[in-house]
């Protein structure tokens, strides 16, 4: 069964290309305004150097994550009628692509929690975060433009870090040595290239934490909190993310990983991490 919170280009019609603007930095090659397409979108929605994004300097793009928010838009918000043929509703459907986006990434973490064992005595609030949620993006065109998504996403926020604490108070036993190094608290902390190779992360509250260029070879992620921390350009080879909590698409696609790093299931390894063939989900258990 498709997952509706996956994204799937060949239903959606290149609204991540078009609704977003781009700013020339080392993430996009030009500059691109919000609303207007960008050059190097086909005629049929695709974009013409998808395979080459990153040598063409649009690193940008390839961690762009819609959680499906695009196909939602173009197929059910919209009915099939795109920007192109249906010039008229350009500006509306982008304008919902924003919202809806937002939401189908709060029904991604809604759902990871509900799901999670340890979160059993929240499961009944859970399902109705995730009922309430799922009800907007239901919504006609006009009733979503209207949504304050902020509001709404902070109400859950309290839930989903209660999800979190019922997960992290078990500690799992470690399966390998660690060089003694535990990091349990660092909630939007500073750790742009910091040294943590083989560190014990282990139930580590990272939410929102700087791990930018990081080197996080051989960590130890099981079950640690990464929600909205930066993992640009940190170095995951060899290190288990397979028990992460709230860890999304675009924080791998940003990474640098290989093989030998373990990820959750859900969770596709990138194409360009090295030694990756493709879309394998979970290196074996070291």
């Amino acid at each position: 069964m498709t997952d509706p919170l996956r994204a799937d280009c060949g239903r959606c019609f290149g609204l991540c290309c078009v609704a977003p603007a781009f700013a020339r930095s080392a993430d996009f090659a030009i500059d691109k305004p919000a609303g207007h397409a960008c050059p190097n979108l086909g005629d049929g929605f695709r974009c013409g150097i998808h395979t080459e994004l990153r040598q063409r300097g649009f690193p940008g793009c390839t961690v762009f994550d819609c959680f499906g928010a695009g196909q939602r838009v173009a197929q059910v918000t919209f009915g099939g009628r795109d920007w192109r043929t249906h010039p008229g509703s350009a500006r509306q459907m982008f304008g919902v692509f924003a919202v809806m986006r937002q939401l189908h990434e709060l029904l991604w973490y809604l759902t990871e929690a509900r799901d999670l064992p340890e979160a059993g005595p929240l499961r009944s609030d859970l399902d109705a975060a995730v009922a309430a949620t799922a009800e907007l993006t239901g919504r006609d065109a006009e009733a979503l433009l209207a949504v304050d998504v902020e509001r709404h996403r902070a109400g859950f926020v309290p839930l989903l870090r209660r999800a979190s604490e019922l997960a992290r108070a078990a500690r799992p036993a470690s399966t390998r040595r660690r060089n003694g190094r535990r990091i349990v608290e660092r909630r939007g902390g500073d750790l742009i290239g910091a040294d943590l190779r083989d560190a014990d992360l282990q139930c580590a509250a990272l939410r929102g934490a700087l791990l930018v260029g990081a080197d996080l070879r051989g960590a130890d992620l099981r079950r640690a909190d990464v929600i909205g921390a930066d993992l640009r350009g940190a170095d995951v080879r060899g290190a288990d993310l397979e028990g992460a909590l709230f860890l999304i698409q675009s924080q791998l696609d940003a990474a640098r990983g290989d093989a030998a790093t373990r990820l959750p299931a859900r969770l596709t390894r990138p194409a360009h991490w090295a030694g990756s063939a493709g879309p394998v989900r979970s290196a074996a258990r070291r």
